[in-house]
């Protein structure tokens, strides 16, 4: 069983479990890039909300 008969066998589970590794490392390594990570500072609790605009207008109208 040389490669050329590895090959024509099983090209089809060789190309497609390449590129399946290929596509989920390449997402992983999207999701981890700095550049698409949520700032924790901008984050606002849904419940607070109101509380934070009335504080954050409080505060622009006393400058």
């Amino acid at each position: 069983m040389g490669l050329k008969t590895i090959w024509k066998n099983y090209r089809v589970l060789i190309v497609m479990g390449t590129s399946l590794v290929l596509v989920h490392w390449g997402w992983y390594n999207i999701k981890s890039h700095p550049l698409f990570q949520p700032k924790t500072d901008d984050f606002v609790p849904e419940p607070g909300i109101v509380t934070y605009v009335l504080q954050a207008e409080k505060q622009n109208k006393g400058k």
